[in-house]
């Protein structure tokens, strides 16, 4: 089963697990799912009491009946976790490597960049295979007063709040990030921002911003996965950014027409030759050979 990630993600998973349900009733051996862009897999880690939906979709899909899954560069690897059957989380980083190196022509002047820090092993793995330098973005926009009183901060923190007589909570203090800074040299070269997804453009369209103050001349930004939500092409059309590279992981042609400036890389070549090998019963570990652990 081929899952196609549209707009309404709902709507598409209800019908993959009917699909999958109506094979597993009429006896199907196998059901493997290819699902290039695993839906809330951003929700995939437990924020303060929240629930973790990644999971409960994995659940659904193993009760629908599918049997084995074919993704590519989920949000977090350890979502492989959260299965009861074999998943194949398949890497687009040898694709957007190769459009770097045929696409770019002084890519050698370039430096891989990460957003934010936690994005930094991703752009570690590009650069030591490029043989680029590396940089890292950290901190964030100091918040205005608008953004004090939007209830982000609430509830206050009150030393005479009424508690449990002998139960003394410690005084939670607010969590506050440094200024935006760049952690590396990237005035007069090329600035190559790596991420697995690009959703909301507005971390990227800031992270340009800054790039270019440091002197970068030219800014690309590449990811697997380009959702380019809500206004995510003028955002893009007006920004600092030269090119965003995306994979047709998921559709985004009309997005496309909106904005010139979005590239698309082909992934289809290694999804096919997945199944192809799934089906033989061939050795998947052709697919990872020039993958690193941190990619």
């Amino acid at each position: 089963i081929v899952f196609k990630s549209p707009r309404d993600v709902n709507t598409a998973v209800m019908e993959l697990l009917i699909m999958a349900y109506a094979l597993k009733t009429s006896c199907a051996r196998n059901i493997i799912g290819v699902i290039p862009y695993f839906p809330y897999s951003k929700q995939s880690k437990m924020r303060k009491r929240g629930s973790i939906v990644c999971k409960l979709l994995a659940s659904m899909l193993a009760k629908a009946g599918l049997t084995h899954i074919i993704t590519m560069d989920l949000h977090q690897k350890e979502i492989q976790g959260f299965f009861s059957f074999p998943v194949d989380n398949l890497r687009a980083s040898p694709f957007l490597l190769q459009y770097i190196q045929e696409e770019i022509p002084d890519y050698r002047n370039a430096v891989i960049v990460a957003k934010s820090p936690g994005a930094a092993k991703r752009a570690q793995s590009y650069a030591e295979r490029l043989r680029l330098g590396l940089a890292v973005i950290h901190g964030e926009a100091q918040c205005t007063e608008q953004d004090m009183d939007d209830g982000r901060h609430s509830p206050p923190m009150l030393k005479n709040a009424t508690v449990h007589p002998g139960l003394e909570l410690p005084l939670m203090m607010a969590k506050e990030k440094p200024p935006i800074t760049v952690v590396g040299d990237v005035g007069g070269r090329i600035a190559i921002i790596v991420d697995d997804i690009i959703d909301d453009v507005e971390s990227f369209v800031a992270a340009a911003e800054i790039l270019k103050e440091r002197g970068a001349y030219k800014i690309f930004v590449m990811a697997t996965h380009g959702l380019l939500s809500a206004d995510a092409p003028r955002l893009i059309e007006e920004s600092s950014i030269d090119e965003v590279v995306v994979t047709n992981t998921v559709p985004h042609e009309v997005q496309k027409l909106q904005c010139p400036k979005i590239k698309t890389v082909d992934i289809s070549l290694i999804l096919s030759e997945a199944i192809r090998r799934i089906h033989n019963g061939e050795s998947m570990a052709y697919l990872f050979r020039n993958i690193t652990v941190d990619d």
